[in-house]
């Protein structure tokens, strides 16, 4: 997706998550390339790559975490998806973070992942946006849900959901979250997706845009199933640029 390799992240917490980062095009990482960067940090002491991982970005002043499908059912943060909003992020200066999970929980150490993804990349960019795509779509609604009763978490400055589940426990709900969430939230379904238990979020973001107005919700309807066959730059596209648009300024206006 990329002429120069995403850098591989480890994601600090008790469960084993790695993550790509990739670099907004045109940035200083990404112009240094992936043998100097190697280079660089073969060179480089330990104590000054923990301050590397440490310091803010010195190119992106945005990220936005991007949590896979369902893991069980071949879900990777290598998901074609995830990819295509990747690369309209990059090229709109955004950097973004696709990690996998750690091992399976059923949901409630997925949300972990997501919470500590999300705390990783607060550390260091001043604006951070979240997308989910099915699984990951439901996990990315409750984890900004979440974020706003958290004083002590990294802001979320936007989400956006494509095909999210409805549910995966009773704890973890996206339909019932999206209530709970403060920041700009775009849901974007499939009509003929038959395959997630989507209409209860799509409904109560319908409730939600009536409460807040279109400032609050996008809603985007695509014909299409829950794979989104034939629609991927689509989704790049719609959910990429949204969330561009979102992060590189933020709410007060920086």
């Amino acid at each position: 997706m990329s002429d120069v390799d995403p850098e591989t992240v480890l994601i600090p917490g008790a469960r084993d998550v790695r993550a790509s980062l990739d670099r907004a095009r045109g940035s200083d990482h990404e112009r240094d390339g992936d043998h100097d960067r190697k280079s660089d940090h073969d060179r480089k002491s330990d104590h000054e790559r923990e301050s590397d991982r440490d310091r803010k970005s010195d190119g992106a002043t945005a990220c936005v975490v991007a949590c896979p499908p369902h893991p069980q059912h071949g879900g990777t943060r290598h998901d074609g998806r995830l990819q295509a909003v990747s690369t309209t992020l990059r090229d709109r200066g955004v950097d973004c973070l696709r990690f996998d999970y750690g091992a399976w929980d059923g949901g409630p150490g997925e949300l972990a992942d997501v919470r500590n993804a999300l705390a990783w990349a607060g550390d260091r960019y001043d604006r951070v946006g979240l997308f989910g795509y099915s699984f990951g779509g439901c996990l990315a609604l409750v984890a900004a849900a979440d974020h706003e009763a958290d004083a002590a978490a990294s802001p979320v400055a936007a989400v956006s959901a494509l095909a999210p589940a409805r549910r995966l426990t009773p704890d973890v709900d996206a339909a019932a979250a999206v209530d709970r969430i403060a920041v700009p939230l775009q849901v974007v379904y499939g009509t003929r997706d038959d395959t997630a238990e989507w209409e209860p979020v799509v409904e109560a973001a319908r409730e939600r845009t009536a409460d807040h107005g279109t400032d609050a919700v996008s809603l985007v309807e695509l014909e299409a199933d829950h794979f989104f066959v034939g629609r991927t730059d689509r989704i790049g596209e719609t959910a990429g640029s949204w969330l561009a648009d979102r992060v590189e300024t933020d709410s007060s206006g920086r």
